[in-house]
């Protein structure tokens, strides 16, 4: 602990400053009377918060929170600013000291939530106030003795032993162990006389997030991308509206809406949160790259479908997804064969409808050993994607880790939400044809 640092207890009042009227009285003050009217502590007050006064409603905490604070907002939308200032205030002001800082990774802890330009360190007002990272600790200490330490979401079991007043969680919707993790932090949040959490994320349909959004002790704020407009390049907005608005990626990523599962999807997340696994066994019985060519590497083209999946007594696992937009031929079929070579795939395995023996000469040019055979369609894409659904109804394959952009086309694949090609779907269905088909799939030429 610092020299002269004090230990304080929290007031209920401490959290005035951030209702909707108390920023109202001190704007009236500064425009009709100007700032030498306001009062001499909340003039200091402001200095040293100056967010308080810029914040939308949005990025103030709900009155009356009780415990767990879930900021729900499109990518951009300040949420990370909003988590950075409420962490800050409870420290400075209304004596919270021992803080968990929880995201994805410690990369993340550190370069978004620390060091990040909306993060703890760079928004401080006052150099007093900005605290000091200690790598090696993974530790921030502030000048009066508070504390906050990192972790990372990869690790549930970080949070045994550790115990806190505060959490500040991030983008937990991507996070592969979010309820293992959720609960450890539940368990060390109970210091002090009302031990808070906040969670900022872009919501994803998982277990967790669905998790929170059902309590009814959570309160849930949200936050659209674009009503941060102000603090983003000028012109951003409107482009992503113009690529994105109106899409289920579109509402998720831009307006911060959960997507859940659409009318007539044919993979659902449920099924997907419920399969999922950390890792797949070490020992599988095959595993192959199975490739969804693209034709034309223009921009706006369709990316090129790249994904691994293994088998191991009878059981499928998806272990990789490295699809990818842009591709010309040659860079399409060295990523696919460094892919295959990497995990040991038996074969890869691409389908022939479009380009027929380029596909097969861009995957020879790249001089890898690993077989390939080409395959050849005889159903349009949702008679051979029902087949590899009914293997994910029949808890018959489960994910190994997270894999969030193949896993948002699965689940608008046959919706009235799709939109573009579903190369990463067609790739996944090519595989666990190919291993789970038992004959059934399509017709294949080895070469």
């Amino acid at each position: 602990m610092m020299h002269g640092a004090k230990v304080l207890k929290a007031r209920s009042s401490d959290w005035t400053p951030w209702t909707a009227n108390w920023r109202a009285e001190q704007w009236r003050i500064l425009r009709t009377r100007g700032k030498e009217l306001l009062k001499p502590s909340n003039e200091s007050l402001l200095k040293r918060h100056p967010f308080l006064l810029w914040r939308r409603d949005t990025q103030a905490p709900p009155p009356g929170l009780a415990r767990t604070w879930l900021l729900s907002g499109g990518r951009g939308a300040g949420k990370t600013r909003a988590g950075a200032e409420w962490v800050r205030w409870a420290v400075l002001q209304a004596g919270y000291r021992r803080v968990a800082l929880v995201g994805q990774t410690f990369s993340d802890v550190r370069e978004v939530m620390i060091e990040g330009p909306s993060g703890l360190m760079a928004t401080a007002a006052r150099a007093a106030d900005r605290p000091v990272w200690q790598p090696s600790r993974h530790r921030l200490e502030w000048e009066n003795g508070a504390v906050a330490y990192a972790f990372s979401a990869e690790d549930p079991d970080g949070l045994r032993g550790p115990q806190f007043d505060l959490a500040w969680c991030d983008e937990a919707g991507a996070w592969t162990k979010g309820e293992a993790v959720w609960d450890n932090l539940q368990l060390a949040l109970r210091l002090g006389p009302k031990p808070m959490a906040m969670v900022t994320t872009t919501p994803r349909a998982t277990a967790l997030i669905r998790r929170l959004k059902a309590d009814a002790s959570v309160v849930e704020t949200r936050t659209a991308m674009a009503e941060n407009a102000a603090n983003l390049s000028p012109g951003f907005v409107g482009w992503m509206t113009a690529a994105y608005g109106g899409t289920a990626m579109g509402r998720q990523e831009l307006d911060g809406e959960m997507i859940d599962d659409p009318e007539g999807a044919m993979f659902l997340r449920s099924q997907i949160d419920a399969l999922r696994v950390t890792a797949a066994p070490l020992q599988l019985d095959d595993c192959i790259v199975a490739v969804d060519p693209c034709i034309s590497a223009k921009p706006g083209a369709d990316a090129c479908g790249i994904v691994l999946a293994g088998i191991r007594d009878g059981h499928g696992y998806v272990l990789g997804d490295a699809s990818a937009p842009g591709l010309s031929p040659l860079d399409w079929a060295h990523r696919a064969a460094r892919l295959a070579e990497q995990a040991g795939a038996s074969c890869i395995v691409a389908e022939a409808n479009q380009g027929g023996d380029m596909v097969a000469e861009m995957l020879r040019m790249t001089g890898t050993g690993v077989p390939v055979r080409l395959v050849t369609a005889r159903l349009g894409k949702r008679g051979r994607a029902g087949p590899v659904a009914a293997l994910y109804q029949q808890g018959r394959v489960s994910h190994a880790g997270n894999f969030h952009t193949l896993e948002d086309q699965m689940c608008r694949f046959g919706t009235a939400e799709a939109a573009g090609s579903p190369d990463r779907v067609d790739a996944l269905v090519w595989a666990l044809w190919a291993l789970m088909g038992e004959g059934q799939g399509p017709r294949v030429r080895v070469l």
